[in-house]
């Protein structure tokens, strides 16, 4: 609880109300987004695991046959093909992760606006932290 002379007793204006709300859902956009980015580097991680265990098959056969998952099926194909798969899903993957982190940047910017604002309108009255 704030001390008495530490409590700001301005009246919420809807302005202001609009603000805490923005900031809110900027709030949990932020946290879906940091959680989808930890999912998609975890996917990354595993495709580059696979993608050196291609690599350490070598290529000895020219026959060297791999399995690869396609949707809920698996299909054998060449070392080449299965090597080019990963690396366009990593591509994919790495673009995403790219997309996450510019949109989580915007956030941030846009949230360190509002706390200037509500902080200078209601000082330690209102908590924006993340805890």
């Amino acid at each position: 609880m704030l001390a008495p002379d530490e409590e700001n007793n301005s009246e919420v204006r809807r302005e202001d109300q609009d603000n805490i709300n923005r900031f809110a859902r900027l709030n949990a956009r932020l946290h879906a987004i940091r959680g989808e980015r930890q999912s998609l580097q975890k996917d990354l991680e595993g495709l580059d695991d696979a993608s050196t265990e291609l690599m350490m098959m070598g290529s000895g056969a020219d026959g060297d046959k791999v399995m690869l998952l396609a949707g809920e099926a698996f299909l054998e194909v060449s070392e080449e093909d299965a090597t080019e798969v990963c690396e366009k899903q990593v591509e994919k993957l790495q673009d995403q992760v790219n997309s996450l982190t510019e949109e989580e940047e915007g956030i941030v910017g846009e949230q360190a606006k509002l706390k200037t604002i509500l902080y200078g309108r209601f000082g330690k009255s209102i908590n924006l932290e993340d805890k």
